[in-house]
């Protein structure tokens, strides 16, 4: 009775260690598969992302693309074709059978190749180009800006000057303003007889704004060609007195160069151009 008591026993206990053994063992390939299969299938879905954006896929006899259910992973896949997903290069490649697509492997490298081909064709600027299009031919260039100016002549000799008619009345001096309203200007005095005022229409206008000067014939400044001389005459029928360095003339008064005259507020320093050395007349003899 005891040894049979015993022998059930001993046959129990090493039924249920073989159980728990198995049950261990099945427990650690379950957590290891589980561990390693999340990975295969990322790698997998990224891939057949890449193949389906980059290249057109060949259709196999079901009508999925073969790249696609060569690259899905299958439920029972072993441990060599996850490895072959995760490292396509290192694996060697393995003839398919006919009718069925690529392998996984084969479709990484395509992704691969198509990768490399297209980072070469890409250029991206970060400015655009500036480069023109020009259509119709190229632009027309205005005939007058290609003529060229004209060349300077040499002139070798006694120069042939030719002089015709006054185009405006010759100018024989002038009046430098060097006091009052104007300092600075100047007025032109010509040949013959001219008036002083301050109103436009006189030869020799004043109009520098000083109220003091009449508007019309406050003096005369008279050149005479023939005696090559000026004459300062003042207006004694104006009210406003005119002086000659600081002298008030009561008739004509020969002007010499340099003198200072006031009239009104105003001071003019008289500069003749014609005189005893030059007039005019002169340049007579050499007209052609």
């Amino acid at each position: 009775m005891s040894q049979q008591g015993v022998k059930p026993a001993r046959f129990l206990g090493s039924l249920k260690d073989a159980l728990a053994a198995a049950s261990r063992d099945d427990t650690q390939r379950d957590t290891s598969s589980a561990e390693a299969a999340p990975v295969t299938v990322k790698a997998d879905a990224a891939v057949l992302r890449q193949v389906q954006a980059q290249i057109p896929a060949p259709v196999s006899g079901s009508g999925t693309p073969a790249i696609a259910a060569a690259a899905s992973p299958s439920p029972s896949g072993s441990k060599d074709e996850t490895l072959a997903a995760q490292n396509p290069a290192s694996t060697p490649a393995v003839a398919a059978p006919a009718g069925s697509g690529p392998s996984a492997a084969e479709a990484a490298r395509a992704v691969k190749a198509q990768t490399s081909l297209k980072a070469d064709r890409h250029v991206e600027f970060a400015t655009p180009p500036t480069t023109r299009v020009v259509r119709g031919g190229p632009p027309k260039v205005d005939a007058a800006e290609t003529t060229q100016p004209p060349r300077t002549q040499l002139v070798r000799g006694k120069a042939q000057v030719q002089r015709g008619e006054f185009e405006q009345d010759p100018v024989v001096g002038w009046l430098v303003v060097v006091g009052g309203a104007g300092m600075g200007a100047f007025r032109p005095i010509f040949e013959g007889n001219n008036t002083m005022g301050r109103a436009r229409s006189q030869r020799i206008p004043l109009d520098f704004g000083d109220d003091a000067i009449s508007s019309e014939e406050q003096a005369y400044i008279r050149y005479d060609s023939t005696t090559r001389s000026f004459l300062f005459v003042p207006n004694l029928a104006k009210t406003n007195i005119v002086s000659i360095n600081d002298q008030r003339p009561t008739g004509a008064v020969e002007l010499n160069q340099m003198d200072v005259i006031t009239i009104g507020r105003t001071q003019l320093v008289f500069v003749p151009f014609c005189g005893a050395e030059f007039d005019w007349a002169d340049l007579n003899d050499t007209k052609d």
